[in-house]
C-alpha cells in the first residue's frame, strides 16, 4: 500500500517530476517504522526524528502530513513495515538548493508478521567506512549505496549484515541498524559522533538499560574491543533487538545471555503496551 498526496493507493506507479531532487542527487530523508496492530511502535520519535533530519537538511516538512502518512499506512496492513519518504523536490540542474523547494512526502506499507523480530544475525566488517564528519552519518538520508555495497560484502563472507567502523577506526554500527556490546553489566554502544543514527531502538534500549539491570555507556572502542564482549546485538526498527550469533567468524552466544533476554522483554511489553498487542 502506498501514501501520497493524502490519500491510500494500491498501484505504487504515480506521476514524478523527473527533475526531483530526491531521484537526480539523493537529496532527502525515509524513515522505517513498525507497525503492530494498525499502530504505530514508537510513533512520535519517528515523527521527531523525521522532522529533526528535515530541519537538519533544510527541507520544509508538513509534520501533521506526515503523521497522517503513518496513521493510514499503518491501519491499511495492521503489521507490517512502514516507510516515509521526502524528498526536496524539483529543480534545476546542478547542487544549488531551490530558493523555493517543493517538497514530496509519499509513503509506502509493507505487511508481514514481523519474521525479523529478535532474528539473529551473523555481522561481517566492511572496509568501506563510516564518515563521522559528514552530516548524513547521522540522519537517514537517501544515500544508502554503502549500505547497500558493504551487505554485499558481508554476505560474501557468509555473514548476513555488514558492520561500519568509521574514519578513526572505530566501530559505528551495522548497516541497517545500530550496534551494542555487553561487557559485563556494562552495556556499551557507540556515540552518535561517532556517526550513528539516532535510532529510536537505540534510545529506547539505552532509557531501559538501568532497569535491565545494566549500565548504559556511549563510548567508542576499535574492533579488537568488540570482539571481547560477552555479547554484541543490532537494533532497529523492524529487527527490534537482534542477537548477533558471529563477528567476522567469531561466534557469540548472544541469542541466550540473560540481559539481552531482558531488554527483549521490555521491548515486547513496550509494543504490547503502545500497540495493542504483540
Amino acid at each position: 500500500m502506498f501514501w501520497l498526496d493524502g490519500s491510500l493507493h494500491e498501484k505504487p506507479l504515480q506521476p514524478f517530476d523527473l527533475t526531483d531532487r530526491g531521484l537526480t542527487l539523493s537529496d532527502g530523508l525515509f524513515d522505517t517504522s513498525l507497525a503492530r496492530n494498525g499502530k504505530v511502535f514508537l510513533g512520535e520519535a519517528h515523527l521527531a526524528r523525521f522532522a529533526a533530519g528535515a530541519a537538519a537538511l533544510g527541507i520544509p516538512l508538513k509534520i501533521e502530513a506526515a503523521a497522517q502518512a503513518l496513521d493510514a499506512l499503518a491501519g491499511s496492513i495492521s503489521d507490517g513495515a512502514l516507510r516515509l519518504t521526502l524528498t526536496r523536490g524539483g529543480g534545476a540542474r546542478g547542487l544549488r538548493i531551490p530558493d523555493d523547494p517543493k517538497p514530496v512526502l509519499f509513503g509506502a506499507a509493507t505487511p508481514g508478521r514481523g519474521e525479523l523480530i529478535f532474528s539473529s544475525l551473523a555481522l561481517a566488517t566492511t572496509a568501506i567506512r563510516r564518515n563521522e564528519t559528514s552530516v548524513s552519518s547521522r540522519i537517514k538520508t537517501l544515500s544508502y549505496l554503502d549500505a547497500i555495497l558493504a551487505n554485499k560484502e558481508a554476505q560474501t563472507k557468509g555473514a548476513d549484515e555488514a558492520l561500519f567502523e568509521n574514519m578513526a577506526g572505530h566501530v559505528a554500527c551495522a548497516a541497517t541498524g545500530n550496534v551494542f556490546a555487553l561487557f559485563e553489566s556494562r552495556l556499551m554502544t557507540p556515540p552518535l559522533s561517532a556517526g550513528v543514527l539516532a535510532g529510536t531502538v537505540r534510545a529506547f534500549v539505552l532509557a531501559q538499560a538501568k532497569a535491565c539491570g545494566l549500565e548504559p555507556v556511549e563510548q567508542s572502542l576499535p574492533l579488537a574491543e568488540w570482539l571481547k564482549a560477552d555479547a554484541i546485538f543490532v537494533t532497529n526498527s523492524l529487527r527490534l533487538l537482534a542477537p548477533c550469533n558471529a563477528l567476522d567468524g567469531q561466534p557469540f552466544a548472544s541469542a541466550e545471555h540473560p540481559a539481552i533476554i531482558r531488554l527483549q522483554d521490555a521491548l515486547r511489553a513496550a509494543v504490547t503496551a503502545e500497540c495493542g498487542s504483540f
